[in-house]
């Protein structure tokens, strides 16, 4: 199925459960920015804003068309929330090798971009879609990399109320999910910096409880 639908970006919302809120503020003097991640992940569309499907696992194509496809199926989604740069939230975006990675273990894989956007609508659905999405977004916090390696242990409550842990290791800033799969790695940090939203890179797409 070739994916009609618009999306933006991924990630699944949260609040702090047991953290020191000085650990996640700004502490920059200049006031942030409002610059949505919405607008980050859009620059990369094309003139009729649909995703550049590509070769370039490194991007957020896929991310992007499943947020367009949420956002097309109900422009009041939650999800909506990456496109008001007002609001304070932490996203973590999968790239699209990490849509590939995940796929794989999901039994979805496809020849292009493109194609496995469409089977991953197909598998879950827009509401499913919709959920995993709202499992990337931490609203509220502004999380930058360095209060994240400073938070191995923090549980974040997402907007779609269930958890993600952060584990720190010497290899690097993990996140742990609902699933048994291998754990997401941020791998892209400091998106949109500067800013009240700010996004970070993961190898893995979060799978919550479905």
């Amino acid at each position: 199925m070739h994916l009609r639908h618009r999306l933006i970006a991924v990630s699944v919302a949260a609040s702090l459960a047991a953290a020191p809120l000085v650990m996640f503020s700004t502490t920059a003097n200049a006031a942030p920015g409002t610059k949505s991640l919405a607008s980050v992940l859009l620059k990369d569309t094309t003139k009729a804003g649909n995703p550049k499907f590509d070769d370039n696992g490194k991007d957020f194509d896929i991310l992007t068309a499943a947020v367009l496809a949420v956002l097309a199926d109900d422009p009041e989604s939650p999800v909506s929330v990456l496109t008001d740069g007002n609001v304070t939230l932490t996203a973590f975006l999968p790239t699209d090798n990490a849509f590939k990675l995940t796929g794989n273990a999901l039994d979805l894989s496809a020849r292009n971009e493109e194609r496995l956007a469409g089977k991953y609508v197909d598998a879950l659905g827009v509401n499913g879609i919709e959920a995993v999405l709202l499992y990337h977004v931490v609203p509220g916090f502004k999380i930058n990399a360095k209060a994240a390696a400073e938070a191995d242990g923090v549980e974040l409550e997402t907007a779609l109320e269930q958890s993600i842990e952060v584990n720190v290791t010497r290899d690097g800033i993990f996140l742990k999910d609902m699933s048994d799969a291998r754990d997401p790695q941020v791998i892209i940090p400091d998106i949109n910096k500067g800013n009240k939203q700010i996004g970070h890179g993961i190898n893995r797409v979060l799978l919550p409880a479905f």
